[in-house]
C-alpha cells in the first residue's frame, strides 16, 4: 500500500495531501440500498479499522449514506482520526423517507450539508467536499457556477480544504476550475464503461485525479467472460482483474471500491499488486468494444 497520488492538481498549495491510490469507498456500509444502518454494525466498524490497519489513507463518504449513518460508523471506528487518514465528502443530494434520492443542490442546502458532515464526523474542516451535479450514471446539462461558489465560500472560511466534483461534463468541470482549483473528478468509469476515457487523460495532463464510482459495477456488478479468462490466467478473481485495470489506465487514478466485509477488503487491497500482460489488457479492451 505504498502508492500515492497527491491532491493539490497544478497548484502549489500549502494544504495539498496526499492520498493511498487504493482507498475505500464507505457507501455498503449503510442497509441494503445504502438506506438505514447495516446489518452487522460490529463488521461495520471492524471494516473500517482494518482500512486503517491495511495502509489506506483515502475514504470516500457522504452524509447521505444511510442518511447519516455511514459517517456516524466512521466516527465510531476511527476517531480520533490517524494523522495521514484523509475523509472525501460529497454533497448535492439527499434522501426522502423510502430511501429515494432527491437533488438538495441550492446555495443553503449545500451549506447545510457541509456543516452536517463536520458534525457527524466531528471534524473542524472537511480534506475534500465534492459538489455532485448528475445522476447514477451521468451529468445533469447547465451551470454548476451558483452551487460551486457557495463550496468555495466555506473554503475561504477554512471549512473545507479541496473542492472537487462529481457526475459532470466536461464543460462544467471547465467552468469550475474558472471559478476555482479543483483536486479530483467523481465520475462513472470502470473496464466496461469507459465514456469517459479522454476525460480521463485530460484530468491526468492537470494533475487532477479521477475517482470513478462503482470501478466494479455499482448495484449491478461486473460480469464478463473476458474478466473470468484473465481472472483465470492470473489466478485472482475478476474483481481484482477489473481494480487491477483502473491503476494500470492512467496515473490519476484512485481507486474507492466499497464493501462490508473484511475479507472482500483485503481481497481488493490485494489487486493493486497485480500486473495485466499486453494480452491481458487486449481481451479486456473487447469488454468495451
Amino acid at each position: 500500500m505504498t502508492e500515492t497520488q497527491k491532491l493539490g492538481g497544478t497548484f502549489a498549495m500549502a494544504n495539498d495531501i496526499e492520498v493511498t491510490r487504493m482507498g475505500y469507498g464507505a457507501m455498503q456500509l449503510a442497509g441494503p440500498g445504502v438506506f438505514g444502518p447495516p446489518r452487522d454494525r460490529a463488521e461495520a466498524v471492524a471494516v473500517l479499522r482494518e482500512v486503517v490497519e491495511l495502509g489506506i489513507t483515502h475514504i470516500d463518504t457522504c452524509d447521505y449514506y444511510g442518511p447519516y449513518v455511514t459517517n456516524e460508523i466512521i466516527k465510531e471506528a476511527l476517531y480520533p482520526y490517524p494523522k495521514d487518514l484523509h475523509l472525501v465528502t460529497k454533497v448535492g443530494a439527499r434522501r426522502d423517507e423510502s430511501g429515494g434520492w432527491l437533488h438538495a443542490r441550492s446555495p443553503d442546502e449545500l451549506r447545510q450539508a457541509v456543516h452536517e458532515n463536520l458534525d457527524h464526523l466531528g471534524l473542524d474542516v472537511l480534506d475534500v467536499v465534492n459538489l455532485r451535479m448528475g445522476e447514477m450514471h451521468g451529468a445533469d446539462a447547465g451551470s454548476l457556477a451558483p452551487q460551486f461558489e457557495a463550496l468555495v465560500e466555506l473554503q475561504q472560511q477554512g471549512l473545507i480544504r479541496h473542492l472537487g466534483l462529481s457526475t459532470v461534463s466536461a464543460e462544467q468541470i471547465a467552468e469550475a476550475q474558472s471559478i476555482a482549483p479543483i483536486v479530483c473528478v467523481q465520475n462513472f468509469f470502470n473496464v466496461a464503461h469507459r465514456e469517459d476515457g479522454d476525460l480521463v487523460d485530460s484530468l491526468a495532463a492537470h494533475n487532477i485525479a479521477y475517482v470513478p464510482y462503482f470501478p466494479l459495477g455499482g448495484f449491478t456488478p461486473l460480469q464478463s467472460s473476458e474478466l473470468g479468462n484473465v481472472a483465470a490466467r492470473l489466478d485472482t478473481t475478476p474483481m481484482a482483474v477489473a481494480l487491477a485495470w483502473l491503476l494500470q489506465r492512467s496515473p490519476n487514478i484512485l481507486l474507492i471500491p466499497g464493501t462490508s466485509q473484511r475479507a472482500h477488503l483485503r481481497e481488493n487491497v490485494a489487486s493493486a499488486a497485480l500486473v495485466l500482460g499486453a494480452d491481458d489488457l487486449e481481451e479486456l479492451d473487447t469488454i468495451a468494444a
